[in-house]
Parts: C-alpha cells; sequence; structure tokens
C-alpha cells in the first residue's frame, strides 16, 4: 500500500507490545497507530484509528482475543487480523482463521517476518499457507465434526458447478495460474469465480474457503 499500513498492535504483555511497536515502528511504511491491552479495547480503538492490519494475541483478560477477532471481523470494512499465539498447532488458530483472521504468527517469529506479513495481509494476501493450515487442522481434533460437515456442505451447495471446482482446488493450496491450467481457465476468470465464492458464502479469504471444504468432508483432490 502506497499510503503506508497502519497497524493496532493488541497484547495484554506490555513488553511484547513495546517490542512490536519497536520492531514496526522502525519499517519503512509501517506506523503504529495504537495499542491495545484486552479485546474489550479494540473495536473503540479501531473506530478511532482506522488502521490497515490488528496483530491480535489470543489469550488476553476481560475479552481474549478470538471473541475480538470475531466481533471486529464481523463488521463491514474491518481490518485484516494476525493473530499472535505460542502454539502453532492451538485449536484455537482455528477459530480464528474460520471467524477470518488473515493468518497467525508465532511470537517468535523473526521481525523481518512480522513486518513482511504485515504489509501482505495489508495487501490482501493471506499470510497463511493452505499447507499449514492443512497441518493445523489434522493435528487438531475438531468438536461437533457433523453439525459442521452438514452446515458447511448446505453453504457449498450455494456455489454453481464451476466455483465449487474452484473452491476445491483452493483447498488444495494451488495458485490462481495453477488453478487455470488445472481447469482450462484465464487467471482473470479464476479471480472471479474465487471473488464469486467469497462473496456467496460470506467469507474474507481464501484460508477460509479451505477449512469450508475441509469441513464439509469433501475430498482433499476432486479429479
Amino acid at each position: 500500500m502506497s499510503a503506508g499500513v497502519d497497524v493496532l498492535i493488541v497484547d495484554d504483555d506490555p513488553l511484547v507490545r513495546a517490542g512490536l511497536v519497536m520492531m514496526l515502528g522502525g519499517a519503512p511504511g509501517v506506523r503504529v497507530v495504537g495499542e491495545a491491552g484486552t479485546g474489550a479495547e479494540v473495536l473503540p480503538l479501531v473506530e478511532r484509528h482506522a488502521p490497515h492490519v490488528v496483530l491480535m494475541d489470543i489469550r488476553m483478560p476481560v475479552l481474549d482475543g478470538l471473541a475480538a477477532t470475531e466481533m471486529l471481523r464481523a463488521r463491514p470494512g474491518a481490518p485484516e487480523v494476525i493473530v499472535l499465539t505460542t502454539f502453532d498447532a492451538d485449536r484455537h488458530v482455528l477459530r480464528a482463521l474460520r471467524a477470518g483472521a488473515a493468518g497467525f504468527l508465532l511470537k517468535d517469529t523473526p521481525p523481518a517476518e512480522i513486518v513482511a506479513a504485515v504489509r501482505m495481509v495489508a495487501g490482501g494476501r493471506p499470510v497463511l499457507s493452505p499447507e499449514v493450515t492443512r497441518r493445523l487442522i489434522a493435528r487438531v481434533a475438531d468438536s461437533g465434526q457433523d453439525r459442521r460437515r452438514a452446515e458447511a456442505r448446505a453453504r457449498l451447495a450455494q456455489l454453481n458447478g464451476r466455483e465449487r471446482e474452484v473452491a476445491m482446488e483452493v483447498r488444495q493450496g494451488r495458485s490462481n495460474a495453477e488453478i487455470g491450467a488445472t481447469l482450462h481457465l484465464g487467471v482473470p476468470t479464476v479471480k472471479t469465480h474465487v471473488s464469486n465464492a467469497l462473496a456467496k458464502l460470506g467469507l474474507n479469504n481464501r484460508v477460509q474457503i479451505a477449512l469450508l471444504v475441509h469441513d464439509a468432508g469433501l475430498p482433499d483432490d476432486p479429479q
């Protein structure tokens, strides 16, 4: 984003916040516009500062980062959210991704990678690859599987045949170019199908499509 990226940092540990402020504040084109120590402070600060990206800790008092992410991403024009965690296979990460978070970062991620991730999500690109999503899904037991499967299949039924094929390819972690080659479509056409699928399903990003196809219990490869 040529105008720069405004970031809100949310973490209950003042030392973590200070470290993130120092790290991001020294990055060209990135500005920290606010800090919060609990999820309850997020919505007022977002309304006041209109950040492009929120770095959100998961475990916080009063209102945790999961609930805050769900509340925030349900609002129109919400900023992108990157959840911060110390667990790379934590079931809470999946809940955050289902709510529309653009990805997650471990708290010990190198500073340069955190800065790069902030820029990526500000540009509309998730920072969690579908491969990592699949690994998380495989390692974390899912509760309410039957109910979730029925709901996911009902939602996917809203898609037409081509949109459903594209959604299956997204589940495989394929890029738009790779999907186009597989389905014999131009990249602009693939982008249109992805956008239409997101709109029909009420989702925010490709990671959520991958999770929904997983929840539906569909095979990994439609071929």
